[in-house]
């Protein structure tokens, strides 16, 4: 990306040492190579969610095929891509449940158990 030189980052050295003093440098240092980090977990994060954006275009382009040739005589990728859009319809018509107990979830919305005013005794 930058054409930055063994001399070069020496030269910010020394001018970074000048200008800021041998006790702030370290502080300085550390705060930019936070602020890289930052930078490159978010450029990360946005190539990420790119490539996901991608991957259902090309998935929806391939149903799209898929219906107009009336979902048979597919190509293998075509029928992956189906295959994969049905999982993922399945898994989200699927009722959520308890990754522990593999029960549904209880509704505790609808009635407390008990009521505090209820629990005490006069």
């Amino acid at each position: 990306m930058f054409d930055i030189g063994f001399w070069e980052l020496i030269l910010i050295a020394v001018v970074g040492l000048v200008v800021l003093g041998p006790e702030r440098l370290p502080v300085a240092i550390r705060n930019v190579s936070r602020w890289i980090g930052a930078a490159r977990r978010m450029a990360g994060s946005v190539r990420d969610e790119l490539e996901q954006e991608l991957k259902i275009q090309e998935l929806q382009d391939n149903l799209k095929k898929a219906e107009q040739m009336g979902m048979q005589n597919l190509s293998p990728d075509l029928q992956q891509s189906v295959d994969e859009l049905k999982k993922a319809a399945e898994d989200v018509q699927r009722p959520y449940e308890n990754k522990n107990a593999g029960e549904p979830i209880a509704n505790t919305d609808s009635a407390p158990a008990s009521s505090p005013a209820k629990d005490k005794t006069e």
